[in-house]
């Protein structure tokens, strides 16, 4: 385990850094700090490690990426590819159980149901993985802990496509909104 394991955070309260609000955003920082933990211990190919690792950074970055884009509509290009990054992780941790003949843990298995159950932690609170470090003591457990909560990220991240979505289609897009602009102030102007 890292050094940063039990250290709490507090976001950065620059105005206008919304993304640390996000459930979404701390949820993929757990399973990008799980990961790394799982690839230092379990991932002996260096090329397979850079790209779980690489996987995990991506789709925690890109919605920070789209959180701060002007234009709804490269927030959403964004986010689709956050999402798809971690359908891509997801896969990853797949092949090592099946590559590893280890299983998959049931979505009525009891450990999968709590790890269900964990509440989501509010950004004010948030602790780094820490509600999970008793599953980081072997590879079935973490691999299918982070299986989880691809899944639960993936959800999530559909929703938040979902609303961002709804929001462009009542408030529009950047350039449209821009064109308004300038068309209004042509009018005012007679420019």
């Amino acid at each position: 385990m890292t050094h940063k394991t039990y250290k709490t955070y507090k976001p950065y309260t620059k105005s206008g850094a919304g993304y640390e609000r996000l459930i979404v955003y701390w949820l993929a920082t757990t399973i990008y700090d799980l990961t790394v933990v799982f690839t230092s211990h379990h991932i002996k190919a260096k090329k397979q490690k850079d790209q779980m690792d690489g996987a995990a950074r991506s789709g925690k970055q890109n919605i920070v990426e789209g959180w701060l884009e002007r234009s709804l509509e490269g927030a959403l290009k964004l986010l689709g590819v956050a999402r798809a990054s971690f359908g891509e992780l997801k896969e990853d941790y797949l092949d090592y159980l099946r590559q590893n003949n280890l299983p998959l843990w049931d979505k009525a298995d009891p450990r999968i149901r709590q790890i269900r159950q964990t509440p989501d932690l509010p950004y004010k609170t948030y602790k780094t993985y820490k509600s999970y470090v008793i599953y980081t003591t072997n590879d079935e457990a973490l691999a299918n802990l982070i299986v989880t909560l691809c899944c639960k990220e993936s959800f999530l991240l559909d929703r938040l496509i979902k609303s961002t979505e709804q929001k462009f289609i009542q408030e529009g897009g950047f350039r449209e909104n821009l064109f308004k602009k300038r068309q209004d102030y042509r009018l005012k102007t007679g420019d």
